[in-house]
């Protein structure tokens, strides 16, 4: 069965004024062949196709420096390239982090990315909210081998245990049969075909766009009982305490 293509406009749904970030977690250095990649060109297609800007990044190919701070330069390393990507995380109201599955679980590159996203989670928005506040995730998994739900969860958690607004089946994914096999863009996969792969791509999409419009229109998260500036000055919305004025 053919992959649907990317669909048209006709029905109104446009999505000029959002922009979309993806990062491939691949192992493989840019221009060796991504699996992921091909997983990836499938939503930000249908992104493309309805006005949201999207960019995307090869992780690996990305000096950036192992750690929980915001800039690493400043902890030991000589270079960290973290600070530059950061403020493309930070235009960017859709995230979608993308991976290989090895040995059951995300690659060393996922895990180093969400680290790094979670060595700014502590900074706020003009709010006194969490900096990630307003934005939302998702991801896709690709591997031969079993893990596609256990990986999915992990980044999942991680998001939005960072303030990403993860919407309804907000992630999709393929595997080959059990064991070694043909990885995704192989001939003969059935990867690029696969109609579960391709309607889970699809709604996942779709998903994040609704949501990060309803939330970009709507000025992002309301900040009430969610911000930090006002807990650490001793307010605490809705709970009894006498300090609280």
């Amino acid at each position: 069965m053919a992959a649907p293509s990317a669909p048209s406009s006709e029905d109104g749904y446009r999505f000029d004024d959002l922009r979309a970030l993806f990062i491939n977690c691949t192992l493989k250095p840019f221009p060796q062949l991504s699996h992921t990649q091909g997983l990836i060109d499938k939503s930000r297609a249908i992104m493309d196709a309805r006005g949201v800007t999207t960019e995307l990044v090869r992780a690996v190919d990305l000096d950036i420096a192992p750690g929980v701070y915001p800039d690493m330069t400043e902890h030991g390393f000589a270079t960290d390239v973290w600070p530059a990507l950061f403020e493309q995380v930070m235009a960017a109201d859709i995230l979608v982090l993308a991976g290989p599955i090895w040995l059951g679980d995300n690659s060393s590159v996922t895990k180093q990315v969400i680290e790094r996203l979670y060595s700014c989670s502590s900074l706020l928005n003009s709010q006194g909210q969490y900096a990630y506040y307003g934005r939302v995730g998702g991801c896709l998994i690709t591997g031969n081998e079993d893990g596609v739900k256990h990986c999915a969860m992990n980044v999942l958690y991680s998001l939005q245990h960072l303030g990403y607004t993860i919407p309804p089946q907000a992630d999709a994914g393929w595997i080959g049969a059990a064991g070694p096999g043909p990885s995704y863009l192989d001939p003969g996969s059935g990867g690029p075909e696969n109609d579960f792969t391709n309607r889970n791509t699809s709604f996942m999409t779709w998903n994040l766009m609704h949501l990060a419009a309803l939330l970009k229109r709507a000025g992002g998260v309301p900040a009430h009982g969610n911000q930090r500036t006002e807990w650490d000055a001793g307010c605490r919305p809705g709970a009894d305490n006498p300090e609280h004025r």
